[in-house]
């Protein structure tokens, strides 16, 4: 009796094995070409932006090519000159001084501007409009306003710098002031982000707040125990797009430095070098190495940020 009770689910299991072998049918195979065909652009998109770069950019970085000549297969050489290059070093911490500065506080300047964005009040539709007019600005734009607005001779930071009885000083003259300019400059694109968390604030449950607040739990016992642990999916979401983003930071120190990554080389991020590498010095196959190395990078950051993930975010309301 218990043996046959014990073979009857497997018994199911393959008649329903057997069952999902069998052919399809000619209507089953027509939706199949009917589903491909409406995710085609899609496919053809991926296919020919996403994965043909990437297995192109992967071949290209195992040669010595400018662009202009046939590749000449030098198989990891680019990749062993990287590690030695010391450019590669400055600009790999030049980065990971931005992304440790701009991803953090980029984090928290977007989320006090989504609690600004959520207040009930008359006039919020101004206040939101006001709050993310900034984002809108590209980013070349905001840095021609920022070479103006940090200028030593006539910049309104060393004006309101001298009404105090200060120097003026050339934030774009020192390395550390220059990067530290740049991530203030990030900032102003938080609007993107708060839209964000716009969104996941406005769907955390009103009676959650009411229910803490009959218990007299303050405001900022209702922030830690209520908003942040319901947020935590899109500080996640945040988290993840900004140290992609971080990693990838170019416009701002092109036009800043007109390309040039100073003072003393205060400016070169990653991106920035290998654009350099690939469009001044024509080192296509060094650069593609560069590429293939911040895309490496990058996956694995992600992962690591997704592995840590599990001990912070918190995906079901009924379950935190």
């Amino acid at each position: 009796m218990v043996t046959a009770t014990a073979t009857a689910p497997a018994a199911r299991a393959v008649r329903g094995a057997k069952e999902h072998r069998r052919p399809w049918s000619a209507r089953e195979r027509r939706q199949l070409r009917l589903g491909l065909l409406f995710i085609s652009p899609w496919l053809v998109g991926v296919l020919v932006f996403v994965l043909y770069p990437l297995v192109y950019s992967l071949v290209i970085s195992l040669t010595r090519y400018s662009g202009m000549q046939t590749p000449v297969w030098v198989g990891l050489g680019n990749y062993i000159t990287a590690f030695a290059d010391p450019l590669t070093g400055i600009s790999v911490r030049n980065t990971l001084f931005y992304a440790g500065l701009a991803v953090p506080i980029g984090l928290v300047v977007a989320l006090v501007l989504a609690m600004a964005m959520n207040r009930n009040v008359r006039e919020v539709a101004v206040y939101r409009t006001a709050l993310y007019v900034p984002s809108l600005v590209p980013a070349f734009a905001m840095s021609f306003i920022f070479i103006v607005f940090v200028n030593p001779q006539f910049g309104l930071f060393n004006q309101v710098l001298s009404i105090f009885g200060g120097e003026n000083v050339n934030l774009l003259g020192e390395p550390t002031t220059a990067k530290i300019v740049i991530v203030l400059m990030a900032q102003l694109g938080a609007g993107n982000a708060a839209l964000i968390y716009l969104a996941g604030l406005r769907n955390i449950p009103v009676t959650l707040y009411e229910a803490a607040r009959v218990d007299g739990a303050s405001a900022w016992r209702q922030f830690r125990s209520i908003t942040l642990p319901l947020l935590s999916p899109v500080i996640l979401f945040n988290l993840i797009t900004g140290i992609s983003g971080a990693l990838q930071i170019f416009t701002e120190a092109y036009v800043l430095t007109n390309g040039a990554g100073g003072p003393d080389n205060g400016t070169l991020f990653y991106m920035l070098y290998l654009y350099k590498n690939a469009f001044s010095y024509a080192q296509l196959g060094y650069a593609s190495a560069l590429a293939v190395l911040l895309f490496v990078v990058g996956i694995a950051l992600a992962g690591l940020v997704y592995w840590l993930s599990r001990r912070f975010v918190h995906y079901d309301v009924s379950a935190g």
